[in-house]
């Protein structure tokens, strides 16, 4: 059984802890070892989840890559009490703590008195590219009145989005000289475009930036009856427009 923080219903996924996953997850496939992941049901809810199995099914437990510590990680010996319990890639804050000591063996990643080894995530199996997608949403603009269309808008994209296997960075046209989120300079903000695959937006200038940058815009208009955003596209020639009302009848971009 491979458990992680990953695990835990309270827990959290993070990309180093399923990435160093990935990595005992090669290792065991090629040594022609059979095992089974659990995941916590708020990552995927479809999946093996801890509260679901049975203990009595594995010989050992493998914890995977985070920190040893907390009662999440004790209870985890005190369910598999009958395994041998490993725990690999981690780190070790307090070498006494229960959710330490009650690990046959600990593999740590660093401790107190040993000399730290790389993480698992830097030996693991090559992953395939995905797009890059930036997302330039306005929630505002509410000069339009009842025309506005833009809660329906940003709904139906972003849950769009949700199902495609792309990285998604939110972006702003808003400028801000004191708050590192945001761009500072019309320059900062097109060198991020211009690495991008991708740019779906729903504001003017953020059609505008994807095109000086070279990336390919999907443009979707905000207001009923078609605005500024259309009539930019028309002006540039940029036929990749969605129209509000095509989302509000059919749910979908």
């Amino acid at each position: 059984m491979l458990t992680g923080w990953f695990s835990f219903p309270d827990g959290e996924a993070t990309a180093g802890d399923v990435l160093a996953l990935r990595r005992v997850e090669d290792v065991l496939r090629r040594a022609g070892v059979a095992y089974d992941v659990a995941w916590s049901p708020g990552f995927r809810p479809g999946a093996l989840h801890l509260a679901d199995l049975s203990p009595a099914r594995y010989g050992h437990l493998v914890f995977v890559c985070g920190p040893l510590h907390g009662p999440q990680v004790a209870q985890l010996h005190r369910r598999f009490a009958h395994c041998v319990r490993i725990a690999v890639g981690t780190s070790v804050p307090d070498p006494g703590s229960e959710a330490v000591t009650g690990f046959h063996r600990v593999l740590a990643r660093d401790a107190p008195g040993a000399g730290p080894l790389p993480d698992l995530a830097a030996s693991a199996p090559a992953l395939p590219a995905r797009p890059v997608v930036g997302v330039i949403l306005t929630h505002g603009q509410h000069e339009y009145g009842a025309a506005r269309r833009h809660g329906v808008v940003a709904a139906a994209v972003t849950s769009w989005l949700h199902g495609k296997d792309c990285a998604c960075l939110e972006l702003e046209t808003r400028l801000d000289a004191h708050d590192w989120r945001l761009c500072a300079t019309p320059a900062q903000l097109e060198s991020v475009l211009r690495r991008l695959d991708l740019v779906v937006t729903d504001r003017l200038h953020g059609l505008v930036f994807a095109l000086r940058a070279g990336t390919p815009a999907l443009a979707v208009d905000p207001v009923a009856g078609g605005a500024k955003v259309s009539a930019q596209a028309r002006a540039c020639g940029w036929p990749a427009l969605v129209a509000a009302e095509r989302l509000e009848s059919a749910g979908a971009v």
